[in-house]
C-alpha cells in the first residue's frame, strides 16, 4: 500500500501569500510585549540581529527546501543529513512552533473583536476561529492558499495606510523617551518578541510537496516574503512607536496590563475611537492576525502528517481525506492541543514557547545543511545559499546565542519545552527499538 500523497497545486504567488500570511500577524500583536523587556532601543537591537538571523536562514533553507521538497519541512532534512533520532528532535521542534503559535494569536483575534463587542468572551471569538479555519483547511489545499493569498494582500496594504496615518505625526523623541529602561539584559529578554516578527516564515518548505516545479517556486516564494517582511517590520516599529512612545502602544491607559493590540493603541493617539480609520484598521486589520492564523494552521497539519506518514507518531495522523486530500486527523488534533492552550489566557509565555520550537528547529537544520554538504555532495541542489559557509554559519550563531537567553530569561518555560521534547523522545525511542527488533 503506497503512502498518502499530497496534490501540487500551489504557484509562487501563492508561496509568496502563504510566506507573508504565516508571519503578518505578527506586526499586528506580540512584537509590542518586548517593548516592556527591553524599550525602544532594547528591543530595536534585538530585532537587528534577528533580522540578520532570519535573512541568513532563510537562504540557507531554501536551498535544503529545493533539494529535499517534502511536507516534512525540517524533519526530512534533518532526518537525512544528521540520522533518525536528530530528526525526530527536529521535527518535533518544529511541531511545538507550528502548534503553538496559533492559540497566541487566536487570543488576540479574540482581542481585536472584543474591541468591537466588548459583551462577548474573548476566548468564545478565538475557539470559533479555531473551527473555522480549520474546515477551510479541511476543504483543500488550493481554497486554503487562495484564501490566504487575498487576506494576506489586505492585510499588508492595512499596514501601509497604518503607517500613512501614523507617519505624519512621527517624533523622535518618542523613540528616545525611555527607549533603554532595562539596559543590555532587556536586549535578551526581547529576543522572542522579536523572532515573533518573523516567526513561521520556513512554513514555505512545508508546502513544497504541493508546489508546482518546487526548485523554482520555492526560491521566488522565499525570496519575496523576506524582503517583504523586512520592511513591513521596519515601518510598523517606526510608525507605532513614534507617535507616542512604547508605553502607549503597550499598556492600555490607566492600567499596567499588557496589550494584544498595539496598532489600534497607536492609532488612538492620533484619531478618535469613532473615526472611519480607526474601525478600519481593526476589521482590516483582523485580517492579518487571521492570515497568520490560518496560515500556521495549514502548515502544521503538514508537519504533523509527515511525523504520521513516517511512523514518528502515531499513524492515525497521517490519514488524508478521500475526498479533498488534506491532512484531516493532523489538523483537528492540532486544534484540540490549540484550543486547551487558549485556555491558559497566557499569550507572551505561548509565543515563547513557539519561539523555543523555532530556534531549535534552526539551529538543527543548519547543522543538517553542513552535513548534507558533506554527506551527500552530489545532491541534486537547485538554488545553493550564496556566501557558503557564512549565511549558515551566522544563522546558527545567532539562533544559539538567542536560545541561551531565552533559556536564561525564561527558565520556568524553558523546562515545559524541555519535558515535551524528551517526553515525546522518549515515546519516539521506544516506538524505534520496536520497529528494529
Amino acid at each position: 500500500m503506497s503512502a498518502p500523497q499530497l496534490t501540487k497545486t500551489l504557484t509562487p504567488l501563492m508561496l509568496w501569500g502563504l510566506g507573508v500570511g504565516y508571519v503578518i500577524s505578527g506586526m499586528y500583536f506580540g512584537w509590542n510585549l518586548g517593548l516592556a523587556e527591553g524599550g525602544t532601543l532594547g528591543l530595536a537591537i534585538a530585532t537587528f540581529f534577528v533580522v540578520i538571523m532570519y535573512v541568513t536562514f532563510t537562504f540557507s533553507y531554501t536551498e535544503l527546501a529545493c533539494a529535499i521538497p517534502k511536507a516534512g519541512g525540517a524533519f526530512e532534512y534533518a532526518k537525512r543529513g544528521l540520522g533518525p533520532k536528530l530528526g525526530f528532535l527536529g521535527g518535533m521542534a518544529q511541531n511545538i512552533e507550528f502548534i503553538f503559535a496559533p492559540p497566541a494569536i487566536a487570543s488576540a483575534i479574540g482581542a481585536y473583536l472584543n474591541l468591537l463587542y466588548p459583551s462577548i468572551d474573548t476566548i468564545y471569538f478565538a475557539i470559533a476561529a479555531y473551527f473555522i479555519f480549520t474546515a477551510i483547511n479541511i476543504l483543500g489545499v488550493k481554497l486554503a492558499a487562495t484564501f490566504e493569498l487575498i487576506i494576506t494582500v489586505l492585510a499588508v496594504l492595512e499596514l501601509l495606510i497604518f503607517s500613512g496615518v501614523t507617519l505624519p505625526h512621527f517624533e523622535f523623541s518618542n523613540l528616545e523617551r525611555n527607549a533603554f529602561p532595562n539596559g543590555i539584559p532587556g536586549i535578551f529578554a526581547s529576543i522572542p518578541f522579536a523572532i515573533w516578527f518573523f516567526l513561521a516564515i520556513e512554513g514555505v518548505a512545508n508546502v513544497a510537496e504541493e508546489t508546482k516545479n518546487p526548485s523554482k517556486s520555492i526560491l521566488l516564494g522565499f525570496g519575496s516574503s523576506i524582503s517583504t517582511l523586512v520592511i513591513l517590520c521596519v515601518l510598523t516599529f517606526v510608525s507605532a512607536v513614534g507617535v507616542g512612545g512604547w508605553e502607549t502602544v503597550v499598556y492600555l491607559p490607566s492600567s499596567t496590563v499588557p496589550s494584544d493590540s498595539p496598532l489600534p493603541l497607536a492609532l488612538g493617539q492620533v484619531v478618535s475611537e469613532g473615526n472611519i480609520l480607526y474601525k478600519l484598521l481593526i476589521g482590516i486589520g483582523l485580517l492579518g492576525l487571521v492570515a497568520s492564523f490560518h496560515g500556521i494552521i495549514l502548515v502544521a497539519g503538514r508537519s504533523t502528517f509527515e511525523f504520521g506518514r513516517e511512523g514518528y507518531a502515531p499513524k492515525f495522523l497521517s490519514k488524508i481525506h478521500p475526498k479533498f486530500k488534506t491532512p484531516i486527523s493532523a489538523l483537528l488534533v492540532n486544534m484540540v492541543i490549540g484550543i486547551i492552550a487558549l485556555f491558559t489566557g497566557k499569550t507572551a509565555e505561548i509565543i515563547t514557547i513557539a519561539c523555543f520550537g523555532a530556534l531549535v528547529l534552526y539551529i538543527i537544520s543548519m547543522l543538517s545543511l553542513f552535513a548534507l554538504r558533506k554527506k551527500e555532495p552530489n545532491l541534486n541542489r537547485p538554488f545553493s545559499v550564496p556566501f557558503y559557509p557564512l549565511f549558515p554559519l551566522i544563522a546558527l550563531v545567532i539562533a544559539t546565542i538567542s536560545l541561551l537567553a531565552m533559556t536564561y530569561y525564561n527558565l520556568h518555560l524553558a523546562t515545559i519545552f524541555t519535558v515535551i521534547m524528551l517526553g515525546t523522545y522518549t515515546y519516539f525511542l521506544f516506538n524505534f527499538r520496536k520497529k528494529r527488533t
